[in-house]
């Protein structure tokens, strides 16, 4: 059965994604997950969310998907094994070496490439693969036939986003936000803290999506320039894969409020068990599920749309004002 993996930032999400029927879910620890502290988790949140999850029957994945120093790597294992100890199920990560290092300390852990390790091409997912990885997610931009290409040459487990948004660069690796605004603290365990720059576990301002101006020199070329970051929700593409056999459909969303994540959740939850249950050769009507989906992103776009003014607002006020708060 293919899994749908679901975000969840606090306590309460992973209850409701839960209930409404993800088979996995994944949190990120407190500094170490590519979001602001208030939808990472302490230690105490991450024990009671394996707790929720396994009491529904569901995986609990922790992602550790940020670029490390080698002075943060000895913290990294002790995380680990505290999060191993709890009973979470696997590791979502980035960084080669972290992975290299995690996988020869936790031989028995499941460790998932995150779709920050950016892996374009099989040559990649081999390498990724040799060095203790054992699912890994498939670029945004490639086509079903390569994706059956990847799962018949290659004995990996193919992971797919069927919602998040796309980046004018590539998912998981922002350059933009830390060019624009980087404070840098540590934090009691010794963990850098790079607020600007999620790829080192800070926050991400999406300045991407600010009002640019374009220039040549002094020549204006273009006013109002918009940087590719579209949500897309994948719906046509969902019966085409799970007759692939892809082995995870994931949701990203762990800033989203508790009842969206609950929400889209279910629509996918259904959509999965309606076509499975469906006779196979006979086709499949996906326009009943449609408008559902449009409502679903609409109430999506509005919460983005005031995250993300006030995310630019923030990063407007200078570094000084914000150290005197």
């Amino acid at each position: 059965m293919i899994e749908l993996l679901a975000p969840a930032g606090n306590l309460e999400m992973v209850e409701e994604a839960v209930r409404s029927g993800a088979n996995a879910i994944y949190i990120g620890p407190r500094g170490w997950s590519r979001r602001r502290d208030a939808f990472e988790m302490d230690d105490a949140a991450v024990r009671e969310s394996v707790r929720i999850a396994h009491d529904g029957g569901a995986k609990l994945r922790v992602a550790f998907n940020t670029n490390m120093q080698s002075s943060e790597i000895p913290y990294l294992l002790r995380r680990m094994e505290t999060f191993v100890g709890y009973g979470a199920d696997g590791a979502i990560m980035t960084d080669v070496g972290a992975i290299a290092v995690v996988h020869r300390h936790f031989p028995e852990l499941t460790i998932h490439a995150s779709i920050g390790a950016n892996i374009l091409n099989n040559a990649d997912v081999a390498f990724y693969r040799e060095i203790g990885v054992s699912q890994v997610v498939a670029d945004t931009k490639l086509t079903l036939k390569e994706l059956a290409s990847r799962k018949e040459q290659l004995d990996v487990g193919i992971e797919i986003l069927i919602h998040a948004n796309y980046c004018y660069t590539y998912l998981g690796k922002c350059w933009m936000s830390p060019y624009h605004r980087l404070e840098r603290t540590i934090d009691d365990g010794g963990k850098d803290l790079f607020k600007g720059s999620p790829n080192r576990g800070g926050l991400d301002y999406r300045v991407c999506l600010e009002d640019w101006q374009l220039y040549s020199g002094d020549t204006k070329w273009e006013d109002h320039v918009a940087l590719k970051n579209d949500a897309f929700f994948l719906l046509d593409d969902i019966p085409h894969l799970i007759d692939l056999g892809v082995h995870c459909l994931k949701i990203q969303g762990r800033e989203y409020a508790v009842s969206l994540v609950g929400t889209i959740v279910k629509f996918y939850r259904d959509l999965i068990d309606t076509y499975e249950a469906h006779p196979k050769g006979e086709r499949f009507d996906l326009v009943p599920w449609t408008g559902r989906l449009a409502a679903i992103q609409a109430g999506r776009d509005q919460q983005r749309s005031k995250g993300t003014q006030a995310l630019l607002d923030e990063a407007r006020i200078p570094v000084s004002a914000i150290r005197r708060l």
